[in-house]
Formats: structure tokens, C-alpha cells, sequence
């Protein structure tokens, strides 16, 4: 094709002409309507999130799930603010991770080789999150039984905490995992839990949501737009479709 078409219009004049053509014919025939009020379709009718029943370990042994308890009271102590990342239901949003495809890394490739790489490059452990906690959990209540006579979720609050700084820094060395990469795995999935919607085990009676002022997944938004500066008192709402921990009080 030459570079330029009759009448020296360019390629770039004739695509530009072509998409406004389209927006236009488009505009005329959508017929665009404001939807208000109760969004038109019900969440997730095509496609639901993994979620389980809102009681029970799924992963997690009772060991294991009283030493992540622990930990994650210790990550989010409760204070003026909030309650802490145990009552906030953060490590039963962890074991419910931990028993969907997220605990087997089912949609990230996982073929070797496996190598130590830059932080630019993010994680390239060959361990998936079950093995992970499996393992770390284990090491962890070796650590303190060596160290202190007792696993983690015995300690005081205080040798609970200089074990976990030990873990951020990497000056305890765990067997099987690397301490560094454990703390981070828990202090990102405890954040996740107590921020992240109810509908997944955490953030209890949407404990967090309220304490930030955030109104939820809402389906609409536009009347609040262009209100600047402005507080919004909304009562949170969960992705499932009501504000949950209105119906508790």
C-alpha cells in the first residue's frame, strides 16, 4: 500500500477517521441506559471464587493451626484500633488458601530448573505454599522447643516477637526453608486476610473495612465521584452481596 491514498490522505488520517466512525455509529445504536440502585445480576454467576464453609480447618492440623493463630496475633496485635489478625479469622483465611489452587501454585508454571535469582525477579522457590507452611510451621516450633523448652504459641508475647524478628531478618535458620522467605510468605497472606473481602474466611465482621472507612465492593460509585474531601458513611459490603456484619449486631 502506498504511503499515501487519494487526495493525500495518510494511512493514520484514514484509521482515525475510521475509529471516530465507529464510536459514533456505536454511541447511536447502544442505547445506553444508567443502571441504579441493585446491580443487575447476581455475583459470581459465572464465575465463583473458591470459597468453603465458615467453620473447620481445611488444611491446616491443630497444631498448625494454633501456631498460625499465634503468629498472625503477633503480626496484627489487637489495639485501640482493631482486634487482632487471629480474631480477624487471618489464619482461617490462610488454611482456606492453602486447601485451593492457591496452596499448590495450580495456575503459575512450575517446572525446574529452580535458582536463586535477583529481587527483580520475585520468588523462584520450587516450594508451592503448602509445603511452605507445612514445613516452616514445623521448623518454626523445632527453633523455639531447642531454644525455649516450648513451640511458638507457648512463648510470651515478647519471645514471640523476637522469634519473628529473627525470621524477618534471617538470623534464625529454619530447617527446610528459608526463614526470610517464610516470614514474608505469612506477612503477605496475614495482610491479605485482614484486608481482603469476608466471602474468603478473613477480615471478620469486615473488622479492617471499618477501621480504614472503606464502603466495600459496591456496585456503584458514580454519585460519590466527584465528591472531594469528603467522608463516606456507608456501611461496608461484601463481594456476596451485604454488608455481613451489620446482620451480627
Amino acid at each position: 500500500m502506498n504511503a499515501k491514498l487519494t487526495g493525500s490522505i495518510s494511512r493514520r488520517q484514514v484509521l482515525r477517521s475510521g475509529v471516530a466512525a465507529f464510536f459514533v455509529l456505536a454511541a447511536g445504536s447502544a442505547g445506553a441506559t444508567i443502571i441504579r440502585g441493585v446491580a443487575p445480576f447476581k455475583p459470581f454467576d459465572y464465575n465463583p471464587p473458591e470459597t468453603l464453609g465458615p467453620s473447620g480447618w481445611y488444611f491446616f492440623t491443630a497444631e498448625e493451626a494454633t501456631t498460625v493463630e499465634a503468629i498472625v496475633s503477633r503480626i496484627i496485635p489487637a489495639d485501640e484500633l482493631s482486634v487482632s489478625g487471629k480474631d480477624a479469622g487471618c489464619a482461617n483465611f490462610i488454611d482456606r488458601q492453602l486447601a485451593g489452587s492457591y496452596g499448590t501454585f495450580e495456575r503459575l508454571y512450575m517446572k525446574g530448573p529452580f535458582m536463586a535469582g535477583t529481587p527483580e525477579q520475585g520468588d523462584q522457590s520450587e516450594l508451592v505454599p503448602r509445603q511452605r507452611y507445612r514445613i516452616g510451621i514445623a521448623a518454626i516450633n523445632a527453633h523455639c522447643r531447642s531454644a525455649n523448652g516450648k513451640v511458638f504459641a507457648e512463648l510470651g508475647e515478647a519471645d514471640q516477637d523476637k522469634v519473628i524478628k529473627g525470621l524477618e531478618s534471617g538470623e534464625i535458620k529454619l530447617d527446610g526453608i528459608d526463614s526470610k522467605m517464610f516470614f514474608g510468605q505469612i506477612l503477605s497472606n496475614t495482610m491479605e486476610g485482614f484486608f481482603g473481602d469476608p466471602i474468603y474466611g478473613g477480615n471478620r465482621d469486615m473488622v479492617s473495612w471499618r477501621m480504614i472507612g472503606f464502603p466495600g465492593a459496591r456496585y456503584d460509585y458514580r454519585e460519590y465521584v466527584e465528591r472531594h474531601n469528603e467522608k463516606i458513611d456507608l456501611p461496608p459490603l461484601s463481594i456476596a452481596g451485604r454488608p455481613e456484619w451489620t446482620a451480627r449486631n
